[in-house]
């Protein structure tokens, strides 16, 4: 089995900084493997405020950012984990999502989380095809 870990630019700086043990991504068997992404600016680490589809479209940007680290893309995917900390975002987030998935869309699960230990809505998860 081949492991590489993925590195991308900004992320996993801010990732490697906050001190949490994650990579961005996971490259291994063919398959790219997405950690959760936050509504993170990776140029500057902060978090993204306003409503949940501002969040969405930053979360996606760096689903994309860090697809295209890894040498896939957004039509290489195969599943998406949608973390939402409200239910009654679907509507909202469904609406950001066809713009990055507008034909043949991944496979996908949705669910509502409790809370998390920073001030922020949605997080995209998700693994591709190298």
């Amino acid at each position: 089995m081949q492991r590489q870990v993925v590195e991308v630019p900004g992320l996993s700086d801010v990732f490697r900084n906050s001190g949490v043990p994650l990579s961005a991504a996971i490259k291994a068997n063919g398959f790219v493997f997405v950690s959760g992404l936050p509504p993170m600016d990776p140029a500057t680490g902060a978090f993204v405020k306003g409503d949940v589809v501002a969040q969405a479209e930053r979360s996606l940007a760096n689903v994309k950012l860090v697809l295209e680290s890894a040498g896939s893309s957004l039509d290489k995917v195969c599943k998406v984990t949608v973390f939402a900390s409200n239910a009654g975002y679907f509507k909202a987030i469904n609406e950001v999502y066809r713009r990055y998935f507008p034909h043949e869309p991944p496979a996908r699960t949705f669910v509502a989380v409790g809370s998390w230990p920073a001030e922020f809505d949605i997080e995209f998860e998700c693994i591709a095809v190298a």
